[in-house]
């Protein structure tokens, strides 16, 4: 049994691989709900659906995102009608009264259609439609994600971190306040960060299966610490959990070289260094890591394992997850020893 921390596409692209290496059903994959937005009435939960879309083997492989070979007829004519009559393509937040207005699984994070700044093709949106009405007709978000991943088939166990609402808002140095989607979509991560707020994690809560997979030896991929694992660390017990469990980290840099992402222009605008010496001080809990052959980084307190950390293929993938079942291994070897010393 293992359970992996999911956000961006790190992590999607090494479960490609530890599905080879462990049995599918004894993996649980805890997915970053802190991206989620309602766009247009719809909930969008990106870090779930590339999860989803990899694992029913419909995932759009070229741009890690929405399903391959999907149209975007809906998507267009949305974008058509806008700028048609001069309302423009840009993002466009609700007012702050409807952002926490009646269904409480969006909040904070709800946007109008209108334009629709991120580009949903048409059977992707059929999951959004699919899953939001789920919600509306009283289920929870996880009992929702769990009646999706049975539909696509999905081997392993799709977890959203937590129920409730959870909003990862940029606050730039430019003393605006985006959320990440518009950030990371809208403006290609060019403004300059000043902080990052998990909007709602204080009210929210690791489900009761997250809670039960956290249990297990977990493994964190070479995801963005700051906005694809920070909104999880936020959680209440969370990071409580992880200092409980056997956990290895493989860090989604190269000494001071980013595999790709926001993630080195994140941890600098909060002032952590963009490195894996930086991932490691932002993982406290972690006991091993898995870093790349060519990273000079030391971390003498933590076990390493070392491996090329390039995913480009499943082999790839099988490749690093061998290396994360070595140092799980490791770390359970020296809690035996040391529990046997004590004695």
């Amino acid at each position: 049994m293992v359970t992996f921390l999911a956000g961006g596409t790190g992590t999607p692209k090494l479960l490609d691989g530890a599905t080879r290496v462990w049995d599918p059903e004894g993996v649980s994959v805890v997915a970053n709900t802190g991206d989620d937005v309602e766009l247009g009435g719809h909930l969008v939960c990106p870090d779930v659906d590339t999860v989803l879309f990899a694992g029913g083997g419909v995932l759009d492989r070229e741009t890690w995102w929405g399903i391959a070979d999907d149209t975007t007829a809906t998507h267009d004519e949305l974008r058509r009608l806008a700028e048609a009559v001069g309302l423009g393509t840009a993002p466009r937040y609700l007012d702050d009264e409807a952002q926490t207005a009646g269904r409480e699984i969006a909040r904070w994070r709800r946007f109008s259609g209108v334009g629709e700044f991120m580009e949903i093709g048409d059977r992707d949106r059929a999951v959004h439609v699919t899953r939001t009405s789920l919600i509306d007709e009283g289920n929870s978000l996880t009992e929702a994600i769990r009646t999706l991943a049975d539909a696509f088939d999905l081997a392993v166990d799709l977890l959203p971190m937590a129920d409730e609402p959870v909003a990862t808002l940029i606050h730039t140095e430019a003393d605006e306040t985006l959320h990440f989607q518009e950030f990371w979509v809208a403006r290609r991560g060019e403004p300059a960060v000043a902080d990052v707020e998990f909007r709602g994690a204080d009210d929210a809560e690791p489900t009761a299966a997250v809670r039960e997979a956290l249990a297990d030896p977990v493994v964190i991929g070479p995801s963005n610490p700051v906005t694809s694992i920070g909104p999880m660390l936020a959680l209440p017990g969370f990071e409580a959990a992880l200092a409980e469990t056997p956990v290895v980290a493989v860090s989604p840099f190269v000494g001071d070289e980013v595999f790709s992402g926001p993630a080195a222009d994140l941890m600098a605008g909060l002032g952590r260094d963009p490195s894996t010496a930086g991932v490691a001080d932002a993982y406290p809990f972690a006991d091993a890591f898995v870093l790349d052959d060519d990273d000079p980084t030391e971390l003498p307190d933590r076990r390493v394992e070392r491996t090329d950390t390039q995913i480009d293929d499943a082999d790839d993938a099988e490749r690093v997850a061998r290396a994360c079942e070595r140092a799980l291994a490791a770390v359970a070897d020296a809690a035996t020893t040391d529990a046997e010393v004590a004695e």
